[in-house]
């Protein structure tokens, strides 16, 4: 049996999930989490062989937790809602075996663990293309770091508050930022870079 740990905020698509996948013969779901920040715990708990983790997860992202459970031998696949090709790009990096969007039928997602399980990359071939042509992130860590906390529209104190961070180094970072994504100001370089997949 192919050991499978959920991770998705949604409580509707968790359970059609867990439930399709365990009308499979050989994938039984060991464990279902909403929160990004219990999926490393639950791994430990339930050592599951596949991760299926959403990307855009309350408390950590499931690229976060990707690397993780890559060093614990687990083998991950992203399963999001957008197909971005920063965020591929950061899935790969991460170390994800796969990379597959929720609209595809449950017969390819059982297909695509146990492909993954055998040790093949799985990944759409339109989305791949999209990657290589895009390139990879112009951004820093912490200059992506500075402009997820600014999607919100707070205050260059609030933020240098939130992130640890001087007033003018924050302003250094978000004024980078908006030279690389080359557009207007803060909330622009913040939606544009969410766009892109690379926040």
């Amino acid at each position: 049996m192919i050991r499978v740990l959920i991770a998705e905020d949604q409580g509707m698509m968790r359970d059609a999930l867990a439930l399709l996948l365990g009308l499979e013969d050989d994938i039984e779901v060991v464990a279902q989490v909403a929160d990004g920040s219990a999926i490393v715990a639950a791994a430990e708990r339930v050592g599951p062989d596949v991760a299926l983790l959403d990307i855009e997860l309350p408390g950590r992202s499931g690229l976060d937790a990707a690397a993780d459970l890559r060093g614990k031998g687990i083998v991950v696949l992203i399963l999001t809602t957008f197909g971005r090709p920063g965020y591929l790009r950061r899935a790969m990096e991460a170390g994800a075996a796969g990379f597959l969007v929720k609209d595809a039928p449950v017969e390819e997602l059982a297909a695509a663990i146990r492909r993954a399980v055998a040790g093949e990359r799985i990944v759409d071939p339109a989305l791949a293309a999209a990657a290589l042509n895009a390139g990879p992130s112009p951004l820093t860590d912490r200059e992506r770091d500075v402009l997820a906390a600014a999607i919100d529209g707070s205050t260059i104190a609030d933020l240098a508050t939130r992130l640890h961070l001087s007033e003018s180094t924050v302003r250094n970072h978000l004024s980078s930022a908006i030279g690389k994504t080359h557009t207007r100001n803060r909330i622009e370089a913040a939606r544009m870079a969410r766009h892109n997949g690379w926040l």
